[in-house]
């Protein structure tokens, strides 16, 4: 069993309700097909009832029992427009401009259902941009009350790999912040170590990831990850982290003796924080690549409740994926 049929498993646990709402796209509706089929999750889907059967049908897509919401004739929207008004109005927003948003903007439309209760969470960006898919989220659910900064990672399930756990690996940030301070690369790893903590199931071994390890060299981007490991260590002692560490110091055991031998977490992390997007990024990428590994994300973790993007690129059944997880976050 792979790492998203356990996390199927879990969702099955707790069958939780995730918002779809790019049902032009054939992608989408074979997902929810799919989710139907695997019985993991409730799937709605945002659009014309007649339109989105009519894309089904002539695709052969399976979608009979799915809940379809259609912002004109729904009974709720106009709660939602107009607590989208009293959220938005200190920004200048009209009631006129919250009408015209909620009803032609499935994103809001969604992420206003999952605001107010009507669903668990809401899974998008198979066809709209990162960043609309986040600034819907944050102008309407908002951040998490215990959280300080909103991020995102990547679960990689590498073939065949000793390292990590099993060749399972949670990866931060790798989309959303360009250059975190200290303060910030301690908020991610503190999220990603519950992040992993809750999908995986195995605890979190957090490496703060560098050029350097352990003062081998000498740079600003260096100090600025050593002084998050203090930070860290003294905000969150639970937290198993260590660093800074070279990417080889982290995972690999005979590395870790040589260059880090009385750390705790170099030679066995699974939780890799890296100093800023770019590497954090090029790194998923390149092990997705060329280890052949499963890339599942990009996951954001922060926000009140679970909204999550997917690439551009991504295929049914990585939306499939991407929903298991969300469903688990929900809880």
């Amino acid at each position: 069993m792979n790492i998203i049929d356990n996390i199927k498993t879990k969702a099955k646990e707790n069958i939780k309700t995730i918002i779809l709402p790019e049902t032009d796209d054939i992608r989408t509706l074979e997902a929810a097909s799919k989710v139907l089929e695997e019985g993991f999750a409730k799937i709605i889907l945002i659009g014309d009832v007649d339109k989105i059967n009519s894309i089904a049908s002539d695709n052969n897509i399976n979608i009979e029992g799915i809940e379809i919401i259609n912002p004109d004739t729904y009974e709720n929207t106009d709660k939602l427009i107009n607590e989208f008004y009293e959220l938005r109005k200190h920004k200048n927003i009209t009631l006129e401009d919250a009408t015209e948003l909620i009803k032609n903007n499935y994103l809001y439309f969604g992420d206003m259902l999952v605001k107010l209760g009507y669903a668990d969470g809401l899974v998008a960006g198979a066809v709209n941009s990162s960043a609309n898919v986040l600034r819907a989220a944050l102008q309407t659910i908002k951040t998490a009350k215990d959280s300080k900064v909103v991020s995102s990672f990547f679960i990689m399930d590498v073939p065949n790999c000793e390292y990590g756990s099993n060749g399972i690996f949670l990866y931060s940030d790798c989309g959303m912040i360009q250059n975190p301070t200290s303060e910030e690369l301690v908020e991610i790893a503190y999220s990603s170590s519950k992040s992993f903590k809750q999908l995986i199931g195995i605890e979190p071994v957090i490496a703060m990831l560098s050029h350097s390890t352990l003062g081998s060299s000498k740079h600003p981007d260096v100090d600025k990850v050593v002084k998050a490991v203090e930070i860290a260590k003294e905000k969150y002692p639970m937290l198993n982290l260590d660093g800074e560490l070279q990417a080889d110091a982290a995972i690999i055991p005979s590395v870790a003796k040589s260059k880090a031998p009385n750390s705790n977490v170099a030679g066995s992390a699974n939780v890799l924080i890296f100093p800023d997007l770019d590497a954090g990024n090029i790194a998923y990428k390149l092990t997705e690549r060329l280890a052949k590994a499963k890339a599942y994300g990009p996951i954001t973790q922060g926000i009140a409740k679970p909204v999550n993007d997917l690439s551009r690129g991504c295929n049914s059944d990585d939306i499939v994926g991407v929903i298991a997880i969300t469903c688990v976050q929900c809880n």
